[in-house]
């Protein structure tokens, strides 16, 4: 499966260690989304419908109420850069 390369960069994040923070109103429903790296800094490019798409490709998920992470078939989706560690 091809994804887009602003897929690309966000599974790219994910997978070096970031996270996808969800704030919910009172009626359960997505409010706003923050991407984080693994150092903290925030990633300006993910909205709510990049989310959905990388959500039901079933790239991203979330454990225990968590923030979302990388799933295994996200890490098959992303392609390797030279600064993943």
């Amino acid at each position: 499966m091809d994804i887009s390369r602003t897929e690309q960069r966000i599974l790219h994040l994910l997978a070096q260690g970031g996270r996808i923070e969800v704030e919910k109103n009172e009626k359960r429903r997505i409010e706003a989304i923050r991407c984080l790296t693994r150092d903290g800094w925030r990633y300006p490019d993910l909205d709510l419908a990049l989310f959905r798409k990388l959500k039901r490709k079933r790239a991203i998920a979330s454990s225990e109420s968590g923030p979302y992470r990388i799933t295994r078939r996200g890490l098959e989706l992303v392609r390797a850069e030279l600064d993943n560690r």
